[in-house]
C-alpha cells in the first residue's frame, strides 16, 4: 500500500491546460473518487498517476518516493478501464493470470493467486469460459481480478461501471468496496456518477475546468458545498439569489428567510442560497396541524409531479418562484394543489457571489 501525492501538476495538449495546477493527497488504504464532468481533467489526471501520461509541470510520489521517472509497468499498479479490454483468445483463467505471468511466474506458481482472486470476484466457477460467454458484469469483475492479482500498490478505476445496468452497477460497486477493503488497497476512482462516487469513496473531490473545486468527505460536499458551481454540479438544489440584511437573515426572491449560519456572507453582499430538494418539506395548506406557518414558511401550489419508486419529486411555484422539494412516496399531493413548503433554517446554505447566470435545468444527482 502506498499513499498517493500530487504537487503543482499541470498537463496540456498543444493548447490551454486539461490539468491546472493540481494538489492532491490520497491516504494509505483509502478510496478517492474524483467526481466530475466530461473533459474536466480526470482522466487525464488518472493516466499521469499511471505513468501513461506525463505531466508538464509538478511531481506525483507513492508514500515519499518520486514516481516521474518510473514506467508504468515498474509502478506496482492495477487498472480498471471503462472497457474490460481481456484478451479474447484466452479464458477468463489466462486473462486474470497474464500479468502474473509477464512477471516471470510459471502458470502452475500462479494458478493460486488466480483461483484466489478469482474467488474474490465470485468467478471462480468461470475460469475455463472465454470472454465472449460471460455477460458485460462478469467481464468487468475478470478485468478487476486482473488488476489486483499482481498484488499492485495502487488500484486505478477510470469509470469502469458506465456500461452496466443499474442493477450490476450496484452489485459492482459493493464488490469493489469488499475487494478493496480485503485487500487495504490505496484506490482512486474515477467517475462521473454521483451515486458511485458517494457510495465508494472515504474521501472525494469535485473536479471542474482541470482544477479540484472542493475535497472532503462525500457528506461534506454534497450537504456543505462551498460554491456555486460545486453546488450546480452535484445538483438537486434549489439555488436562488439573496442578499444578507441581518445576521441569521437573509432577503431572497421568496421574501425574508432565516439561516442558521451565515458566517460566510458579507452584510448587503449578493450571495447565492442554496436549499437542497430533500431539505423542503411540504403540506397541505389545509393541513396547519402538519407544518406551522411563520418563518421560512412559504405558501404556493404544487405545478408539476414526477413518480419515482422511493419518493416523488414535486415542483412548488411560490410568488412565481420554482422550487423543487422531494417527499416520500406515502405524502401524494396533486397538481394545482395548495401547499405550505417550509425550510429549516439550518439548512440553509449561503453561498459566496450570485453567479447564476446561464444555469442548467436542475438533474437528480
Amino acid at each position: 500500500m502506498s499513499s498517493i501525492t500530487l504537487t503543482g501538476i499541470t498537463k496540456s495538449y498543444d493548447g490551454p491546460p486539461v490539468v491546472v495546477d493540481l494538489d492532491l493527497q490520497v491516504e494509505t488504504g483509502t478510496v478517492f473518487g474524483l467526481l466530475g464532468p466530461s473533459g474536466c481533467g480526470k482522466t487525464t489526471t488518472l493516466k499521469m498517476i499511471a505513468g501513461l501520461l506525463e505531466p508538464d509541470t509538478g511531481d506525483i510520489r507513492f508514500d515519499a518516493a518520486s514516481v516521474l521517472a518510473v514506467p508504468p509497468e515498474k509502478r506496482r499498479i492495477g487498472m480498471v478501464f471503462q472497457q474490460p479490454r481481456l484478451f479474447p483468445h484466452m479464458n477468463v483463467e489466462q486473462n486474470v493470470g497474464f500479468g502474473l505471468r509477464m512477471q516471470g511466474l510459471r502458470p502452475r506458481d500462479a494458478l493460486p493467486r488466480v483461483r484466489e482472486c478469482l474467488a474474490m470476484v465470485q468467478l471462480d466457477r468461470f475460469a475455463r469460459r472465454y470472454p465472449h460467454q460471460l455477460s458485460g458484469g462478469q467481464q468487468q469483475r475478470v478485468a478487476l481480478a486482473r488488476a489486483v492479482v499482481t498484488d499492485p500498490v495502487v488500484l486505478l478505476l477510470d469509470e469502469p461501471l458506465s456500461n452496466l445496468d443499474t442493477q450490476l452497477r450496484e452489485q459492482m460497486r459493493r464488490l469493489i468496496r469488499r475487494v478493496q477493503e480485503r485487500l487495504e488497497i490505496t484506490t482512486i476512482f474515477v467517475t462521473h456518477d454521483q451515486d458511485e462516487a458517494s457510495e465508494l469513496s472515504d474521501r472525494m473531490a469535485v473536479m471542474l475546468d482541470g482544477r479540484l473545486a472542493q475535497t472532503g468527505r462525500p457528506i461534506d460536499l454534497f450537504m456543505r458545498p462551498e460554491s456555486v458551481a460545486v453546488a450546480r454540479f452535484l445538483g438537486s438544489t434549489n439555488l436562488l439569489p439573496g442578499r444578507l440584511r441581518a445576521p441569521g437573515l437573509l432577503e431572497t426572491p421568496l421574501g425574508p428567510l432565516a439561516a442558521s449560519c451565515t458566517d460566510a456572507a458579507e452584510p448587503d453582499r449578493p450571495v447565492t442560497v442554496s436549499l437542497r430538494w430533500e431539505h423542503l418539506a411540504i403540506a397541505r395548506a389545509a393541513e396547519p396541524g402538519r407544518l406551522r406557518e411563520g418563518p421560512n414558511s412559504f405558501r404556493g401550489v404544487i405545478c408539476d409531479v414526477v413518480f419515482g419508486p422511493s419518493r416523488i419529486r414535486y415542483t412548488v411555484e411560490v410568488d412565481r418562484v420554482p422550487l423543487v422539494a422531494v417527499m416520500p412516496t406515502e405524502h401524494e399531493y396533486r397538481r394545482g394543489q395548495a401547499i405550505v413548503v417550509h425550510i429549516d433554517p439550518r439548512r440553509v446554505r449561503v453561498l459566496p457571489g450570485d453567479d447564476l447566470t446561464d444555469e442548467p435545468a436542475s438533474d437528480d444527482g
